[in-house]
């Protein structure tokens, strides 16, 4: 068993939104890895952060990922730092992997600079132009499918991935 698609990109590119659409379109299950940390740990992301620390999310978000890609077979999005440990990055290879691209005006305008997001607490505008600069070379690392989604609605996206997949 293994997932139809799994949605990597950074925070505002989308992956929950048209996640779910796609789901929809494909007629199977939407899942969340960051649902199933929050669910796993009994509280929110920023709660963990600032509870725990950075470290032990990624320990969370590692299991969470590599139990979702073994016994799950639907839609499956990835947190946008997911792609940063390298034991992801590697259970990654042969999986449906759609890299959601998205450009830094398109993304300021979607996260809304931070709210609920921990590591856009402090400057997000920089941490943010950052985040995306370090980790674009590894959502195109791992996808085998790569949509820019500046200027597109989340449908037009799923509509485009529906037929890709």
């Amino acid at each position: 068993m293994s997932p139809r698609a799994v949605l990597v990109g950074a925070p505002g590119a989308g992956k929950t939104t048209v996640g779910e659409l796609l789901a929809a379109r494909l007629g199977v299950a939407f899942r969340d890895v960051d649902a199933d940390i929050e669910a796993a740990a009994g509280k929110p992301i920023p709660e963990i952060f600032f509870d725990e620390g950075e470290d032990h999310f990624r320990a969370l978000e590692r299991a969470a990922i590599a139990t979702a890609l073994r016994e799950f077979d639907g839609v499956l999005a990835l947190g946008g730092g997911a792609i940063l440990a390298e034991e992801t990055r590697k259970a990654l290879v042969g999986q449906p992997v759609v890299y959601l691209s998205v450009e830094f005006a398109d993304a300021v305008s979607r996260v809304g600079l931070g709210a609920g997001r921990p590591l856009l607490a402090l400057n997000p505008r920089a941490t943010l132009k950052h985040l995306l600069d370090q980790r674009r070379p590894l959502y195109e690392e791992v996808a085998t499918v790569t949509v820019v989604t500046d200027g597109r609605t989340p449908e037009e996206i799923a509509d485009y991935l529906a037929g890709e997949l």
